[in-house]
């Protein structure tokens, strides 16, 4: 009984670690093409950093079959695309104000975040 409660209780910590308190690294976006790729439940980079005020194109490549894995939100610049199979999609983005700015899929399992400096 006490070995259940055990692993109960690790389950539960890896569960609010991975969808509350895990940051992944950064990636700035630079002279080449960055590609994020959507693949085993995350977004790979799943943060990056672009500079403020100029309009850019994201690349992402979408590897997981899963139907979550087909839609691409960004609320606050009301950006919905769906994401192709196998397939890159380039999505332009605004010239945007410094800050932070979530993309995820419609269930909000994937998730990532752009950073505007």
């Amino acid at each position: 009984m006490l070995f259940i409660n055990i692993v109960g209780i690790v389950l539960i910590a890896l569960i609010v670690w991975w969808f509350w308190l895990y940051k992944p690294k950064e990636a700035e976006l630079g002279e080449n093409d960055l590609v994020i790729t959507v693949e085993n439940g995350t977004y790979s980079p799943a943060r990056i950093k672009v500079p403020a005020g100029k309009a850019i194109d994201i690349k992402f490549m979408r590897k997981d079959p899963t139907p979550c894995s087909e839609t691409l939100l960004i609320p606050e610049l009301s950006i919905s695309e769906t994401l192709p199979l196998n397939k890159l999609k380039s999505i332009t983005l605004p010239a945007l104000q410094a800050g932070e700015y979530a993309f995820h899929c419609q269930m909000q399992m994937y998730r990532g975040q752009i950073t505007v400096a």
